[in-house]
């Protein structure tokens, strides 16, 4: 059986993106498409409905090769339960409200009982003082937090 990885929309952002010359996102870019090609079939991939919002917002051109690029893909709901657990880990762990899209990306990944969840956003969702925070709150709620990694560690652990 495949191991259950969710994909989160910055993932998703720098496959579709025009090359880039800023040196630092082309290498996002050429690892995460290679990641995409060569890796991403070995495992059971989801995105959520929080995605999808994500990846429709900005340029239509854009947001069309965002959406294709996900077209073989589950899309999990934003459920009760994922809203109470991002609610719980936002008031516990005492951050802001403008980061409650990132926190949802990770309780719809714990509520739905996923290995891995893959991302480059190492600011509100793959950081390390705040993943220590959320292990312990989901801990406390009954869940086990995802493996949060990025593209570049998948393809490296192979």
């Amino acid at each position: 059986m495949k191991e259950k990885l969710y994909i989160e929309t910055s993932v998703i952002s720098y496959l579709c993106a025009r090359p880039s010359r800023d040196l630092m996102v082309a290498a996002k870019q050429k690892i995460t498409a290679e990641w995409w090609t060569t890796q991403r079939n070995i495992f059971e991939c989801y995105v959520s409905q929080v995605v999808v919002d994500e990846i429709m917002g900005g340029d239509m051109e854009a947001a069309d090769r965002r959406i294709k690029s996900v077209e073989d893909i589950e899309i999990l709901p934003v459920n009760d339960e994922a809203i109470y657990v991002a609610r719980e880990i936002l008031t516990r762990a005492d951050l802001s409200r403008k980061v409650v899209d990132d926190i949802t990306h990770i309780s719809i990944a714990a509520v739905f009982g996923m290995k891995y969840l893959v991302t480059w956003n190492c600011a509100h969702i793959a950081n390390p003082r705040w993943l220590v925070k959320i292990m312990a709150i989901l801990n406390e709620l009954g869940y086990s937090l995802p493996m949060v990694c990025t593209p570049q560690a998948l393809l490296e652990g192979e």
